[in-house]
């Protein structure tokens, strides 16, 4: 994944200038957290993680129905039209991702019908999704879909090759690893993560992405670059959470401090 592809968003090799480099947020306050889940939880899902990628998406999605109220699947999805139907769009593809990794996991257990309905619900709600909104490859995942509600006993789809290891989700062209996602992403896919490994967990990765953004403009980087290599360096992970937690628990500390002058 390349600058040249997604802005200032390109693979984070070299950690000092994009940490500080991280894209600014955009004027629709919608579409940083949308874009952040998606590619986040595209490369938790290419990992493997698909339970993990299908809880991001779902508490995303969550969380803009609790801002913009309910009702949005009910309607039609025009993807070139205006702030109404872009929210309708981001709903309607977040519901598909997640129900096409809901399909995935059954498939990967062998549970054959189960993957054929969420399958053809994966289908039903991608049909109205164009291709490369939001830059996601859309058709493939759809025709593998197709497939498993066609034939959910086929060889090809239900082995456990195919199973195990889905074609991976592309956005803007690129199979989306840990390595390039920025840091709105990576603060994005570090708490859902962990839900996922035996290292960390969830509550302590949502507080070290809250010190993490804390830390921009200040010049500090100690728990951002911490955030980066949890996702990054899988044979290390115990080790770095246990130093995400001391930072995470320090600033409890530091708090309690705080609120204990003003009591």
């Amino acid at each position: 994944m390349t600058r040249d592809d997604r802005g200032d968003r390109g693979n984070r090799g070299d950690r000092g200038d994009d940490v500080r480099d991280d894209h600014e947020a955009s004027d629709d306050d919608r579409e940083g957290p949308v874009v952040a889940a998606i590619e986040a939880g595209a490369a938790l899902y290419n990992a493997g993680h698909v339970l993990a990628a299908r809880g991001l998406w779902e508490s995303t999605r969550g969380a803009l129905t609790d801002r913009d109220g309910p009702g949005l699947d009910r309607r039609e999805p025009n993807t070139d039209a205006d702030g109404d139907d872009t929210k309708h769009g981001d709903d309607r593809l977040l519901r598909g991702l997640a129900a096409v990794a809901t399909a995935t996991d059954h498939a990967r257990d062998g549970d054959r019908s189960e993957a054929a309905d969420h399958g053809g619900r994966a289908v039903s709600l991608l049909e109205g999704i164009d291709e490369g909104y939001r830059g996601i490859a859309v058709e493939p995942m759809r025709e593998r879909c197709r497939r498993l509600v066609a034939d959910p006993g086929a060889a090809d789809i239900t082995s456990e090759t195919a199973a195990t290891e889905p074609p991976p989700i592309r956005v803007h062209g690129v199979a989306v690893g840990f390595e390039d996602l920025d840091l709105a992403a990576t603060l994005s896919a570090a708490p859902a993560l962990a839900t996922a490994v035996d290292a960390g967990d969830e509550g302590t990765l949502s507080a070290a992405a809250r010190l993490a953004r804390e830390e921009r403009g200040t010049g500090r980087t100690q728990v951002t670059e911490l955030v980066f290599a949890f996702l990054r360096r899988p044979e290390a992970r115990p080790q770095i959470a246990a130093r995400i937690a001391d930072h995470v628990d320090l600033d409890r500390r530091e708090q309690r401090d705080v609120s204990g002058l003003f009591e």
